[in-house]
């Protein structure tokens, strides 16, 4: 799909207007509610949704159909992000009411951050067509490894600062305790960050490690940055009130990996194919429709068996407490 310069800076400008609007809304340090984590979901779903129609009736139906499957894509493999999320604020024992906050400028650090990856990547792969190998070689190999990390029941994972945070630290040094939603404060005639510089940095650069799967993931969908770059806006941008709105269910959700590694998997194998194709090679080629279909069926099959295989598991600790209840009082 052409894309001029002006449909660009118009789509940015929307975005900038839409954060900003988020950002007054919730300019005030405050716990998030469930139901306006609620309103806040659905309004970014809706409009993601309405984007999606736009493309398909100022554009063509391709290119509505890669953004829905790029989109459902980012914002499955986003949820994972909120693993993380969780042990980053427990790390940095971030306030309650100040957590909103070191969300929405996390995300707009990995925003940027992610549109400096698509640009190159997007570069890549006009200059190198072979890339799409390594690409698909990665996502299974990522697809094989996420298998083997659910399979290890790993429960004491714990956050663990980069090089980069570490080194930012190390220059600037950090307060001992949170300042309100200052970032930098005066101490000893120094200008030292706040810990919750510290932990939005943490949100943002952290993010990086999750866009190297999820771009190759997305450029597996379409080659197209405008569409690469808004599936990534909308999908990053409704994380926030996702994060208050299922985070209680993260830990229901035991079959995500699993799920996450099949998606992997899949559009690591159609950008072989692809590969293969634009090789010379007469290979079949997997179209968005069915792309998008067995994505969808993915998420919704791991959803339903994570929630089945919790409930067991919740009934099955239920009565072995209530069993070791009833053998101290015998």
């Amino acid at each position: 799909m052409d894309v001029s310069l002006y449909t660009w800076v118009l789509t940015i400008a929307g975005l900038g207007i839409l954060i900003g609007a988020d950002f007054f809304i919730g300019r005030k340090p405050h716990d998030v509610s469930v139901k306006e984590a609620g309103i806040w979901t659905v309004v970014w779903i809706v409009l993601a949704i309405l984007f999606g129609l736009g493309l398909l009736v100022f554009g063509n139906s391709q290119a509505s159909g890669e953004f829905f499957a790029g989109f459902i894509t980012e914002k499955s493999l986003s949820v994972d992000n909120l693993f993380v999320f969780v042990l980053i604020m427990a790390k940095f024992a971030v306030p309650s009411h100040l957590q909103q906050r070191v969300l929405l400028v996390g995300v707009l650090i990995a925003l940027v951050l992610r549109a400096i990856f698509i640009a190159a990547g997007a570069a890549i792969i006009a200059s190198f067509s072979w890339i799409f190998y390594i690409f698909g070689a990665f996502l299974i190999y990522t697809a094989w490894k996420l298998i083997q990390e659910a399979r290890s029941d790993d429960e004491d994972e714990e956050f663990e600062e980069n090089r980069l945070l570490k080194s930012v630290e190390k220059k600037f040094g950090v307060a001992d305790r949170y300042h309100g939603t200052k970032l930098f404060i005066q101490s000893n005639g120094k200008r030292i960050l706040t810990p919750l510089m510290v932990v939005m940095l943490a949100i943002g650069t952290t993010d990086v490690l999750f866009a190297l799967d999820s771009i190759p993931a997305i450029f597996g969908l379409t080659q197209d940055p405008y569409i690469v770059f808004t599936a990534n806006a909308f999908a990053l941008m409704g994380l926030r009130q996702l994060y208050f709105l299922i985070g209680g269910l993260l830990k229901k959700l035991v079959h995500l990996s699993y799920g996450l590694s099949i998606i992997l998997g899949f559009i690591g194998v159609k950008l072989v194919l692809h590969a293969l194709h634009e090789s010379g090679v007469h290979v079949p080629e997997i179209s968005i429709p069915f792309s998008l279909a067995v994505i969808c069926a993915v998420l919704v099959v791991t959803t339903i068996t994570s929630l089945i295989a919790s409930k067991k598991q919740a009934a099955a600790e239920a009565a072995e407490a209530s069993d070791g209840k009833e053998s101290v009082e015998a």
